[in-house]
């Protein structure tokens, strides 16, 4: 077979920068704001006129963290079972391109703003396309081993003191446990097979990333998470310990614990 060669058209720049922190789709995002910025100097000015008519656009891009591929892959949701590669959406592809339907906001100059987006930060953009809803919407398809609909979804909301912590992590320690939060326990928030959840008793739990630790309630028939604290997953005498710091975040652990 030939070779295909495709050089990138622009970039995607998002505050969403690891895995952890992209919803599983994009409608999924609701908040963040995110744009695409198209290489100078080769007309690209001409190339997007008349594109800031449509309220949606399908953006091609390239999978950049992903350098393996998998045949089969494990699902977040739905299924306990693997499935092909090719009957999900999952980034591990042989050929690793993403496609996702973002909602364009405005377009200025080579800059073009999007949300409902679940693409990375550093994304190389392949390519830009026109959502067209008379040929690109097909609601009664089957979906296969997916559930039609998000009729399974909860939503997340935050206490004063998590948001609180939560907004001092991002500032401090650029890490989002808002969005970890929200990408994990939006959909079975109370699934210790796949996440790292420890349940404390019946409708508390707590949700670990890497030496954070969120806590929160999700009762029985509720379709919301609370989240209601974040706190250290280290104990003081690990904090005391800097000769064993594999994440490299003791320090801020301490700051953390001085400040709250």
């Amino acid at each position: 077979m030939n070779q295909l060669i495709i050089e990138p058209i622009g970039i995607i720049h998002s505050e969403q920068k690891f895995r952890y922190e992209t919803p599983r789709q994009g409608v999924l995002e609701t908040s963040a704001e995110s744009y695409i910025e198209l290489n100078a100097h080769l007309n690209f000015e001409q190339a997007v006129k008349d594109l800031d008519g449509f309220e949606r656009i399908w953006v091609i891009y390239q999978f950049h963290l992903n350098a393996n591929w998998k045949p089969l892959v494990q699902p977040p949701r739905h299924t306990r079972n693997k499935v092909g590669v090719f009957a999900t959406r999952a980034p591990y592809r042989p050929n690793p391109v993403g496609m996702s339907c973002v909602k364009l906001n405005r377009v200025e100059g080579l800059k073009i703003f999007i949300s409902n987006s679940d693409i990375l930060d550093g994304s190389p953009v392949i390519d830009i396309k026109p959502y067209l809803p008379y040929s690109d919407s097909f609601p009664e398809a089957k979906t296969g081993w997916v559930k039609h609909g998000l009729e399974e979804i909860c939503e997340v909301v935050y206490s004063e003191q998590a948001l609180l912590k939560i907004n001092w992590l991002k500032k401090n320690g650029n890490i989002n446990l808002k969005s970890f939060a929200k990408l994990q326990l939006e959909f079975n928030p109370k699934d210790n097979s796949r996440k790292r959840i420890q349940m404390l008793e019946e409708g508390s739990y707590i949700l670990s990333y890497r030496t954070w630790r969120i806590k929160y309630s999700a009762l029985n028939k509720s379709a919301t998470v609370s989240i209601e604290d974040i706190f250290s997953g280290y104990s003081e005498s690990e904090l005391h310990n800097s000769a064993e710091d594999k994440y490299e975040d003791k320090a801020l652990h301490r700051k953390f614990n001085a400040t709250f």
